[in-house]
């Protein structure tokens, strides 16, 4: 019998109806639609209504997962929300999920690791499933980047949206699951992407609201070098690790960032855009959310056994791969 790996036996997403345009960016900041479309491959970007926060986001991705794969929520062993902008600093916002659906009997926490966050979250769960202690993890990716974005900053205003998405992980004995993973991270990049304030060292003050500095910064070339290379190099990685060809994969599936720098992975990886997932033209950048948000549009087009790479990079930095099999039919 093969060795006990974590699938994914189900997947919801969900974005806000606020939409976002270029048009509507034109007339807050100094931009335009073919600038931004040239420079990110993003027309539009769904923004969440004031007076929500992630958590309402994620509890309708996870109405989603549950009609996908029907569960009592007391079986559910562990919730783990990784995301940028919780509801609150604390209690965690995987808690407050937990007592919204009424899994009882799990224990949660939020894990933050920017963009990346939800590919960490893959691998700390997959982890935790292995070991045979637990045999249902609610993952979830969600994050309200427009409760962080200066819309007066043209640099990171056209770049960021809102949603969420959120997997089932379950044993599989059967060869499918999560295989294997290389995570990176480094600390020196935290001068170019980053929120200054609102942490321990520089908490909220007068000051640091007129100073603007609760807003995401981000130096915008320097960034895009390191993700280019980083993203690309983590792929490469991950399939000579284990011996992968373009041929043996189904679907990249790429942190939604910048259309160039998932270009450029995967043409590293020497994978052709018919399989590479893409949906940043309609939805931004919404950090956490990026990848389960593409298995969710791209759901109808995997199949049982598929071989998938999902990569990412994030503030701080962040980045890394990770090599799962496919495990259900949709």
């Amino acid at each position: 019998m093969a060795a006990i790996r974590a699938s994914i036996t189900g997947v919801g997403g969900y974005v806000p109806d606020g939409i976002l345009t270029n048009k509507d960016l034109e007339s807050m900041v100094d931009t335009n639609d073919e600038w931004i479309v040239t420079r990110t491959g993003i027309r539009e970007r769904h923004i969440l209504e004031k007076g929500k926060g992630s958590s309402f986001m994620a509890l309708k991705a996870i109405e989603r997962l549950m009609e996908m794969r029907p569960t009592d929520p007391a079986e559910i062993d562990a919730i783990i929300c990784c995301t940028t902008t919780p509801d609150h600093v604390f209690p965690a916002t995987a808690n407050l999920i937990g007592a919204a659906i009424g899994a009882v009997n799990a224990f949660g926490f939020d894990l933050q690791a920017a963009c990346s966050g939800f590919l960490y979250g893959l691998t700390v769960g997959s982890q935790m499933i292995e070991t045979g202690r637990y045999k249902k993890i609610l993952l979830v990716g969600v994050d309200k980047m427009s409760s962080i974005i200066n819309y007066e900053d043209r640099a990171t205003c056209i770049i960021f949206g809102d949603g969420a998405g959120a997997v089932f992980l379950e044993p599989d004995n059967s060869g499918n699951g999560f295989i294997d993973a290389y995570l990176r991270s480094d600390g020196k990049g935290a001068e170019f992407l980053h929120m200054k304030a609102g942490g321990s060292l520089y908490p909220a003050s007068a000051e640091t609201v007129a100073n603007k500095e609760h807003y995401v910064y981000q130096e915008g070339a320097t960034v895009f070098k390191f993700a280019v290379t980083k993203m690309a190099e983590a792929v490469e990685i991950i399939m000579q690790k284990n011996n992968l060809t373009s041929d043996d994969i189904a679907f990249l599936v790429p942190h939604q960032a910048n259309k160039r720098i998932i270009d450029a992975t995967a043409e590293r990886a020497g994978l052709p855009p018919e399989k590479v997932m893409l949906n940043i033209e309609h939805y931004g950048n919404t950090t956490n959310a990026t990848l389960p948000l593409c298995l969710w549009d791209y759901r109808h087009q995997l199949k049982k056994g598929d071989n998938l790479i999902f990569a990412a990079f994030g503030g701080g930095f962040t980045w890394g791969a990770v090599y799962l099999k496919w495990g259900i039919e949709v």
